[in-house]
């Protein structure tokens, strides 16, 4: 509920403070003397757009704060999601600065407009002529049908399963529409891939056909090179093997004649058996080269299709070759299996409208159910508002289109007498009956789900007399279970009110200014003796402000 409320420097308001109660609270005043700057303040707070017009003072911000008991509204999720602190007693103030920028925070938090209008409609709900066209829009007359309904955990799992069921449709479309892209590629890839499987390409394939290449297209100089190096290790007079078998046996002479040679020998010895080797593998070179040109060809062909494969493909390495096979082979195979993947797909999604199915028809027969009983409720309450034959006939067809809120569409019509035509609400109902008709909804919505503070702005306009005392007799009854505000003109209302605020005008130094002051018990009986008969208030007036007070 609301609990206080400041406003400084606002249009008329240079600085206003006023503490509320819970129970049913009249707002009263002279038309013109400010009850919709007051309105327009609390609206700011709520998260309504704010402009520079609103300054009182344009060199000076406006400063609007309001405080709420949120103990019983459950709303310690909705501030977990806007990232918010939780306090009972949770603290929005909306600040306006002399440059046009506005700044709002809950619990001295900043949050922008959007998070400040999921608060503020769950805290009150300003009824106004304008809010009385929601009730021709379907999304709120389901909501009052839902709310004598219950299926609001029903809805949860509606609206999950609804968006499984898109999801996989989406997928379906997805999967349709590569199939399509997929046909018309296939054929290419299919023979990309296949040009690639049959290379049989290996890793570390290109280093050693290069390399061997070399090898057969410079065979001859190669044994020339290797008779050569051959002829200088075996030569008789010339040969390295003889001399260094020579150094060697010298030295072996030496090291007999003292240990200090024998190192040298040694190492001598070492580098023989070293060359020896050298020797033999040059033997073995010499007799396993020879010229073949059929194998020359073979790697001449081999290294052409690897050449060609990589213009083809527009890369430089074989492993980049293998790669690109890899992702050849991942496509084919998807648009091989794209069917088999469709019918799964198709599948899943029946299995998903089964349930959807189901869940939407328990939220339609738990709706017609509660229809009847909004029709009775809804006609009783219109009776004692003026409406003896208003009826309504509220029509439920299940459809094949999965709304956000079920498969149905809703026809709520309205006729306001005997034997008349059932129209829609829009058509078959005035100005006046429509907000008799909302106020008769509010008040059965109370007795279903917990309602923010409410605040009627005039809901009474177009009636008077015996019906007014009803209409107050529902918002009192209303005001049991939640806060009541009214703004009215009309005493039999206000007489209703367990507190009682007048909104009133007056000029300070030339300076026309807004306040709102708290009535006692003998302030109100002057109000509303003004409100039955004018400024000049006669003993009449005053007697039956007294009547209707007691």
């Amino acid at each position: 509920m609301l609990t206080s409320l400041s406003i400084k420097n606002y249009a008329l308001i240079d600085h206003l403070h006023v503490d509320f109660n819970n129970g049913f609270t009249i707002i009263t005043g002279e038309t013109g003397a400010g009850k919709s700057i007051l309105l327009g303040g609390l609206s700011l707070i709520l998260g309504k757009r704010a402009d520079l017009s609103s300054l009182r003072d344009k060199e000076s911000k406006c400063v609007i704060e309001a405080v709420f008991d949120v103990t019983n509204y459950n709303l310690e999720s909705l501030f977990s999601t806007e990232d918010l602190d939780f306090e009972p007693q949770t603290i929005i103030r909306r600040e306006i600065l002399p440059s046009g920028k506005s700044r709002a925070f809950v619990n001295d938090s900043p949050v922008n407009l959007s998070s400040l209008q999921l608060l503020g409609n769950r805290l009150v709900d300003i009824h106004s002529q304008h809010e009385t066209l929601q009730l021709v829009d379907d999304a709120f007359q389901f909501q009052v049908i839902d709310a004598l309904a219950n299926v609001a955990n029903d809805l949860n799992v509606y609206s999950q399963k609804r968006k499984e069921y898109k999801t996989l449709n989406k997928a379906l479309n997805q999967l349709v529409a590569f199939q399509t892209e997929a046909i018309k590629e296939h054929d290419y890839n299919l023979f990309l891939l296949n040009e690639l499987t049959q290379a049989k390409l290996k890793s570390e394939e290109l280093e050693s056909l290069e390399e061997e290449l070399e090898t057969l297209s410079n065979i001859d100089a190669i044994q020339e090179k290797l008779t050569a190096s051959n002829q200088l290790f075996s030569d008789e007079q010339i040969g390295v093997l003889n001399n260094v078998t020579e150094l060697k046996n010298t030295l072996k002479q030496l090291s007999s004649i003292s240990n200090k040679y024998e190192d040298l020998y040694n190492r001598v010895n070492s580098s023989l058996i070293e060359l020896d080797d050298v020797f033999s593998e040059l033997e073995r070179f010499q007799e396993d080269l020879e010229a073949d040109p059929n194998r020359l060809q073979e790697v001449n062909a081999r290294l052409t299709l690897i050449n060609n494969l990589f213009q083809k493909h527009v890369v430089n390495s074989i492993e980049d070759l293998i790669i690109i096979q890899a992702q050849l082979l991942e496509k084919v195979s998807a648009t091989e299996n794209v069917d088999a993947d469709i019918n799964t797909k198709k599948l899943e999604i029946a299995k998903a409208q089964q349930e959807l199915d189901a869940i939407a028809l328990v939220i339609h027969n738990k709706r017609k159910k509660a229809i009847p009983v909004l029709k009775i409720k809804l006609e009783a309450i219109l009776a004692q508002l003026g409406m003896p034959n208003a009826q309504f006939n509220i029509v439920l067809n299940i459809t094949n289109t999965y709304y956000p809120n079920g498969k149905e569409e809703l026809n709520f019509l309205f006729s306001a007498n005997k034997g008349g035509d059932f129209k829609p609400l829009k058509k078959a109902a005035s100005g006046g009956e429509l907000s008799r008709i909302m106020l008769a909804i509010k008040s059965i919505l109370t007795q279903y789900i917990k309602l923010p503070t409410i605040m009627f702005d005039e809901i009474d306009t177009g009636v008077s007399g015996e019906i007014s005392n009803k209409m107050a007799d529902i918002m009192a009854g209303m005001s049991t279970t939640m806060q009541v505000f009214s703004i009215t003109h009309l005493p039999q209302i206000a007489a209703k009110g367990h507190t009682h605020f007048k909104v009133y005008k007056e000029d300070v130094n030339e300076i026309t200014t807004t306040n709102l002051v708290q009535l006692n018990h003998d302030e109100r009986i002057v109000e509303i003796a003004q409100m039955l008969g004018g400024i000049e208030v006669s003993n009449s007036a005053l007697a039956h402000a007294k009547e209707l007070l007691n």
